[in-house]
Formats: structure tokens, C-alpha cells, sequence
């Protein structure tokens, strides 16, 4: 069964469900920690992580629908496990005001469900847009549903800013639930009915071929293959220098320019709608502009890569001058970089998770999740320890911070430098959803 467009925007209500939860705990919940509570960068750093930290079971859970053949149970309930793990952690913040000990132990096991939920419903997402959209319209699907998710976070992040001021945690408790609900809610509609009525057979011919040893022969061989791991690497590097900055950006907002919970919560929104016209520039250029002009998909992927390294340095620059700076154009012009070369990369992701063949998407695009989530987790605690050592060393928040912005910049440019590679091992009969499609 292909997909249909108005099917493949009610899958892209799912991301948005997804986006709209993380907002909450990756952005919200962070700033709270450190700036209300006066708590370490380090602590949301390490919760955060946490989370990235179960990703690595991405490509378990998308071998696991692979063999099952049914993606919609693993997609909805992993909404549901993702929301019950975001009201956890709400209410742990709301604990730490009392006891930041406890606080802290009631939000280990609800960032696990959080890491355990978008686990497995992202991964199982993307497989069955792969698998179910067909080809020439791949980079387009993945390019509309992503969109929606940057729409979610945008508008929830703009949205829940104003809720929460003035700060309470009943507030974030209530906010949190009533997004949570909403979100479970997108999923079931966006899912109901997209798998037919009855699952695809199986891929498992002989008994034990869905088991631990099947798993692991599909992982090695699939790291065998040189484009998919060079394309892997990138992410790895790319997602690596875009998470560096995720937790830091508002408490650098609350410390250097002195704004609030809700001003720096809708600053967030701000590099989320940035993101969002950056992914319909590429949207609209690989569709209704293609006729006349066509950007190959390396070009927006490195030139995102670029614009998001000067970007930053221009962050840690304009810090010095809090007075003056244009922060919101700043983060508008971040978020527009970022979203650009995320999409285009989702392109060629979702083209390579197709060309493993039927029933193989789920374990490729967990394999991509897995090194985007480890990254993830890996930039969220470096990038809060760095400050937390920065401002150990430097008295100044804007040059501590400074510092720190611009190292992730100088990385930008290095997955910049790696992704002017990726087509190199590409081979002249493979199509052009193949690792850089488009070129």
C-alpha cells in the first residue's frame, strides 16, 4: 500500500505529537533547573542524556516491527510511554524545589520512559515512511512531516512560554499533562488505519530469525556497508555539534540577557520557526521550483552545515554586546541553518533505510536514529559541562558561554567538511535515493 499525501500529513501529526512532548523536557524543564532553581548545568545535562543514552536500542525496536509487521502498536504506544515519562519529569522539577536529592531520583526513571517512548515510536515512524511512501516522493514526505514537527515545537514552545509566567510548578505540571494528552491524541489519528487491516507477512522463515542472533547478523551487515556507515558517522558529527547548544541556549538567554522563563521558552519557539522556514525553503525547491531550478541535496546539507557554524560563532560574539544584539534574528538565522540541513539529510536517510530492501527500513533507520540520539545525549553533557567549567574559570557569563558557542561552530564546520564526502562511495548504477539523493 502506497501512501497517499493526506496519509503521509496524518503520519507527519505523529512527529509533530513527538516534537511537542521533547520541546518540554530538552527546553522547558532545563531552564527551570538551572536558572529558577540556581541547580548545575550538568544536572538537566545528565537527565537529558539519559534518555539519548537508551537510543541505542533504536535499531532492537526497528528489527523488532521488522520482524513483527506491525509498526502502528510500536508507534503509538511509544507516544504514550513518551508522555507518561514527560508528566514524571514534571513533577520531578516540581520536587526539586523541596528536595533536590529526591527530585533528582524521580527524574532518573521518567527520562528513561521519555528515551524509551520517542525510541520507539521515531524509529518505526520513519520505517514506515519508508517502506509505505513511494519513491519519487520520499525526499518530499520526509521533508512535510518533518516540517510538522518543527511546527509542534514552534508552536509549543511560543504557546507553553506564555502559559507558564508567572513560573509555578503546578504550572509546568499542567502544561506538561495537557500536552501529553494532546500529543497521544495526534498519534492515534495520524496512525488509525495505516497498516490496513491485517499485518504483512513475515519476514522470519525459520523459527529463531527474529531472534537475538538474526539481530545481531543484520547489524553487522549492515555496518559492512561503507555508504551507511559513512553516512552514519555523519550524523553522528552533524547531530553532535546541533545538540551542543540545545541545552544551553536559554539559561545563556536567563544569564546573559536577562530573560525570563517565558521570554526565553518563546526565544526557543524562535529557532524552531527558523527551523521550520529552512525546511520549507528545501521542501519548496526540491517541488515547486524544481522545474526551473534544482539545489542538489549536497549543497543545502553543507551549506546548513556552514550557515549553522557561523551562526554560532556570531552567538558567542554577540553575547559580549547583550545590549545590542539582535538575539532573536540571531537565533532566527541558527534555526533557518539548522533546519536546512537536517531535512535534506532526512532525505537521503530515508533513501537509504528503502534501498535495504522490504522489511529492512526499521533496522537502517534505527541504526541513523541511534547514532542522531547518541550524539544527542553525548552534546547534551558536554555542552552543560563546558559551560559549568567555563563559568568556573571565566567570571564573565557572556565569555564563558562565548567559548563554548564557538567550539560547537568550529564543529559545524568539520560535519561540513565530512558531508562533502558522502557521495564519493556512491556507485554509478545506484538511483538517486541512494546516500545523497538528488546530486
Amino acid at each position: 500500500m502506497t501512501l497517499s499525501w493526506f496519509n503521509i500529513l496524518r503520519l507527519g501529526l505523529v512527529q509533530m505529537a513527538l516534537g511537542m512532548i521533547v520541546v518540554l523536557t530538552t527546553a522547558t524543564m532545563n531552564r527551570v533547573m538551572v536558572v529558577e532553581l540556581a541547580l548545575p548545568a550538568i544536572l538537566p545535562g545528565l537527565l537529558v542524556s539519559i534518555y539519548y543514552g537508551t537510543q541505542f536500542l533504536r535499531p532492537k525496536f526497528g528489527h523488532g516491527a521488522d520482524a513483527g509487521g506491525r509498526r502502528v502498536p510500536w508507534i503509538t504506544g511509544g507516544v504514550a510511554v513518551l508522555g507518561l515519562g514527560a508528566i514524571g519529569a514534571a513533577l520531578s522539577v516540581g520536587l526539586m524545589e523541596r528536595s533536590a536529592p529526591l527530585g533528582i531520583a524521580a527524574a532518573v526513571p521518567s527520562f528513561l520512559l521519555i528515551g524509551l517512548g520517542i525510541g520507539a515510536g521515531g524509529t518505526n515512524l520513519l520505517a514506515l515512511l519508508a517502506a509505505r511512501v513511494s519513491e519519487d516522493r520520499q525526499a518530499a514526505a520526509g521533508s512535510a512531516v518533518w516540517i510538522m514537527m518543527i511546527f509542534g515545537l514552534a508552536v509549543t514552545g511560543i504557546t507553553a512560554g506564555q502559559l507558564l509566567d508567572p513560573y509555578s510548578a503546578g504550572r509546568l505540571l499542567a502544561v506538561t499533562a495537557g500536552v501529553s494528552a494532546i500529543a497521544l491524541t495526534f498519534a492515534i489519528l495520524g496512525t488509525w488505519g495505516q497498516e490496513g487491516d491485517s499485518p504483512a507477512p513475515r519476514a522470519a522463515t525459520r523459527p529463531g530469525d527474529d531472534g537475538p542472533t538474526a539481530f545481531r547478523s543484520a547489524a553487522r551487515a549492515l555496518w559492512a556497508d561503507a555508504r551507511v556507515r559513512g553516512f552514519t558517522l555523519f550524523v553522528f558529527a552533524s547531530m553532535l555539534a546541533y545538540n551542543l547548544q540545545d541545552l544551553i541556549l536559554e539559561p545563556f538567554a536567563g544569564h546573559v540577557f536577562g530573560l525570563s522563563v517565558g521570554e526565553s521558552t518563546a526565544l526557543g519557539g524562535m529557532h524552531h520557526a527558523g527551523a521550520l522556514a529552512g525546511m520549507v525553503a528545501v521542501l519548496v525547491s526540491g517541488t515547486a521550483l524544481k522545474r526551473w531550478v534544482t539545489v542538489p541535496v549536497r549543497v543545502w546539507i553543507v551549506g546548513g552545515c556552514v550557515l549553522s557554524g557561523a551562526a554560532l560563532i556570531a552567538l558567542a560574539w554577540g553575547g559580549t554586546r547583550a545590549a545590542t544584539w539582535p538575539l532573536a534574528a540571531n537565533i532566527f538565522t541558527l534555526g533557518l541553518a539548522n533546519g536546512a540541513f537536517a531535512v535534506a539529510a532526512i532525505g537521503a536517510m530515508m533513501g537509504l533505510a528503502r534501498e535495504g530492501g522490504a522489511r529492512r527500513e526499521g533496522i537502517r533507520m534505527g541504526l541513523f536514529g541511534a547514532a542522531q540520539a547518541i550524539a544527542f545525549g553525548l552534546g547534551s553533557f558536554l555542552g552543560t559541562a563546558a559551560v559549568d567549567v567555563m563559568r568556573g574559570l571565566i567570571d564573565t557569563d557572556a565569555y564563558a558561554y562565548g567559548v563554548v558557542f564557538a567550539a560547537e561552530g568550529v564543529i559545524f564546520m568539520v560535519a561540513a567538511a565530512m558531508a562533502l564526502t558522502l557521495g564519493q562511495t556512491r556507485r554509478a548504477s545506484e538511483t538517486p535515493g541512494g546516500l545523497v539523493p538528488g546530486e
